[in-house]
């Protein structure tokens, strides 16, 4: 990327393709009325947005973009979903905060941004009446107004949400940007990096969360009682994981743990280097478990529990989905 570029952008990494796509808009003058940044949460969307809303409002003024930079700029302003319930921005919200602004802005610049971090969640398909007098908005919108949705589940946002927007991509981040972003952060345990890494999912606030406390040792600990639990002919003892499991801080990462842990089972009894496992530091317990399973039925229930994820993100009943795997898992062994 040119070195303007880098300097607008300068504490985004990993996402040259994105940047490149609205540092040329920029160059050309040629912005979107509404962009839907996509990719998971953690990625720089939520930067980006704002580095190119303070970039356009700014002009290059120093003191205008110190008040973006406070948060006391009229012209841009961030929309968040509300904290109670399904977290979907009542329609009433929009008509009477939102709407407003649409209605008279700009106020100051000679634009303004609108951004709605977690827009699948503010706008979602399955509570139309907001989104459909978004939608309604960005039909007609006013020539000095843009709107910039992100999303990590854009297929939650009404079809014809998405199709009014200039969609812009943005990768999960490598693990060479996580490494060096842990590092940064004084994360000196080599393992620990490597786990949290492996973890993450290409989050960079995921990575950092991971690297910090006991979240790793936690998330490798319950994936060694589901396991366990699996292997009793106790329902009630599968149950009562499965409780577990549907009460854990993040059950999504408690599953992707569970299938990394499997999957370190697979590394092991494919003979591979010990150096690739994701929870290594925990090398000795894995391979004592490795010596009673089979690389068939170890991958066989890294599969299970990669279904068991994907069937949640579909949104499958979170307690019968939970239950059925462990049960699953039982039957793998």
């Amino acid at each position: 990327m040119a070195s303007n570029e880098m300097g607008l952008f300068r504490n985004i990494q990993g996402q040259d393709a994105a940047l490149r796509i609205l540092s040329r808009a920029l160059r050309e003058g040629k912005l979107a009325s509404a962009y839907l940044f996509e990719g998971p949460s953690g990625v720089g969307k939520e930067r980006a947005a704002v580095a190119l809303a303070r970039e356009v409002i700014s002009e290059g003024d120093r003191e205008i973009a110190e008040r973006i930079d406070r948060g006391a700029h009229p012209d841009l302003r961030i929309f968040r979903p509300r904290e109670d319930g399904a977290r979907n921005l009542p329609v009433e919200t929009f008509r009477e905060e939102i709407l407003p602004i649409v209605q008279f802005a700009p106020f100051e610049a000679r634009s303004t941004f609108l951004i709605f971090p977690d827009a699948d969640l503010s706008f979602p398909e399955h509570h139309p009446e907001a989104a459909n007098a978004f939608l309604k908005t960005l039909e007609e919108p006013p020539p000095a107004v843009h709107f910039i949705l992100l999303a990590s589940r854009p297929d939650r946002l009404l079809d014809t949400t998405r199709s009014r927007c200039q969609r812009v991509r943005f990768a999960p981040l490598e693990n060479r940007v996580l490494h060096d972003l842990l590092l940064r952060a004084k994360i000196t345990d080599e393992s620990i990096r490597s786990s949290a890494i492996a973890l993450a999912g290409g989050r960079a606030d995921r990575a950092l969360e991971l690297a910090r406390g006991s979240r790793v040792e936690d998330l490798f600990e319950l994936a060694v009682s589901i396991d366990r639990a699996a292997a009793e002919r106790k329902p009630g003892t599968r149950l009562d994981r499965a409780d577990a499991l549907r009460a854990a801080e993040d059950p999504q990462l408690a599953l992707e743990a569970l299938a990394i842990f499997y999957r370190d089972l697979v590394q092991l009894l494919a003979a591979r280097d010990p150096v690739a496992l994701a929870f290594s530091h925990r090398e000795a317990e894995l391979r004592v478990r490795a010596r009673a399973l089979d690389i068939e039925r170890a991958a066989e229930a890294e599969s299970i529990v990669r279904k068991s994820i994907h069937n949640l993100e579909r949104g499958a009943n979170a307690q019968i989905a939970l239950e059925a795997l462990i049960f699953e898992l039982a039957g793998a062994r």
